[in-house]
């Protein structure tokens, strides 16, 4: 074989694009930057301890470390040192031992052993934001029974409101506006006795209201907020609906929808699983507890509200520092073709609010 067969036989290695949060690679540049438009990678992503790749959920994180089809060398290392309720990763046995006895956490005690509404003013609670300068936040959870003629219609007839340090704000038995065919005792545990002298729905709606605007009017609510608490739980509009009731979309926080604890296909998981997944413990168990769910929901908001997510925008600070709108939009194809990879990922932006905006704004704000 001549020197020129001998060329043509060798195979000319062909320049990938990798992208720098999944390493996902690409042959050409347009297709690269079609990825980065649609990603939405960002830095609130959740990321593998070990090889720092972004994947869009947690669940997605934890099928990358410990699934059928994990990554061998990841899994090695946090089957050794990493903690499988919230996936961070230790330096050392000591140090993940030290960790989970406050990452693993306890069922509450049942409602009937807590401070009720009636030895507690909720009023107490409706003053200043007092946990570390953030917003303050409410749970809520609804107990349903069944209206219409098949018992499928629900309706709320119990309600609780928790703050962040898990006390009863309030808790009431409702009396719902249609009448009730099933009271689903297995899972609520109501009968009609619980509600013969239960509080109206339009008294319960407006008492519910008046904790979480705090004082504050309903306009500047819509606007940035202002005052008005922050209303945590699990599919919040459901609840809302249930009740007729209406509440800010940016002051909602809801455990069935947020993006990082949904499943890959972005399809809602039960409260019952995030408890268990995340938290280390289950309910609902029985009948169900108002107040156990407004502490899980409560629990999980703070765990992913607490998470330290690094400051976006440090490649591209410089470049474009006079121009704060930048963005896959603004900037021609030339440019996009002209730009470093880990220049393209500081263009992405996440498709939802992370939770840990919440702190950041905060203390930007110097509340």
């Amino acid at each position: 074989m001549d020197s020129d067969d001998s060329q043509k036989s060798e195979k000319t290695p062909t320049a990938r694009h990798t992208c720098p949060a999944c390493y996902k690679q690409y042959k050409k540049k347009e297709h690269f930057i079609e990825h980065m438009k649609v990603a939405f990678h960002s830095a609130h992503d959740p990321r593998c301890g070990v090889c720092r790749k972004h994947c869009k959920s947690f669940e997605s994180l934890r099928e990358h470390l410990t699934g059928p089809v994990a990554k061998e060398n990841c899994m090695k290392i946090f089957t050794e040192q990493g903690c499988d309720l919230c996936l961070k990763l230790f330096d050392n046995p000591a140090s993940l031992n030290q960790h989970r006895e406050v990452c693993l956490l306890s069922a509450p005690a049942p409602i009937g052993t807590v401070p009720n509404a009636e030895s507690q003013s909720y009023m107490n609670f409706c003053g200043e934001n007092h946990f570390d300068n953030r917003p303050e936040a409410i749970a809520m959870d609804c107990e349903m029974v069944g209206g219409g003629s098949d018992g499928s219609l629900d309706l709320c007839a119990r309600v609780c409101l928790t703050d962040e340090d898990e006390k009863i704000l309030f808790h009431t038995y409702v009396r719902p506006q249609l009448p009730i065919t099933n009271y689903r005792y297995e899972i609520t545990g109501l009968t009609e006795d619980h509600l013969t002298n239960a509080m109206p729905l339009k008294d319960v709606h407006d008492k519910i209201l008046e904790i979480l605007y705090n004082g504050e009017s309903i306009g500047r609510s819509r606007l940035d907020g202002g005052k008005a608490k922050l209303l945590v739980g699990h599919d919040l509009d459901h609840d809302l609906d249930c009740m007729a009731m209406y509440y800010p979309q940016h002051l909602l926080r809801d455990t069935a929808k947020y993006q990082p604890l949904m499943k890959t296909n972005f399809v809602s998981h039960s409260l019952k699983y995030l408890t268990k997944t995340y938290l280390g413990y289950d309910i609902q168990s029985g009948m169900h507890d108002p107040y156990e769910d407004c502490v899980a929901v409560m629990r999980l908001y703070k765990r992913f509200r607490a998470l330290d997510h690094q400051i976006e925008g440090i490649v591209l600070a410089t470049k474009y520092s006079n121009d704060i709108h930048v963005n896959f939009d603004s900037l021609t194809t030339e440019k996009l073709e002209e730009m470093t990879p880990d220049e393209l990922y500081e263009l992405s932006k996440p498709n939802y609010e992370c939770w840990c905006l919440d702190t950041r704004q905060a203390l930007t704000l110097g509340l």
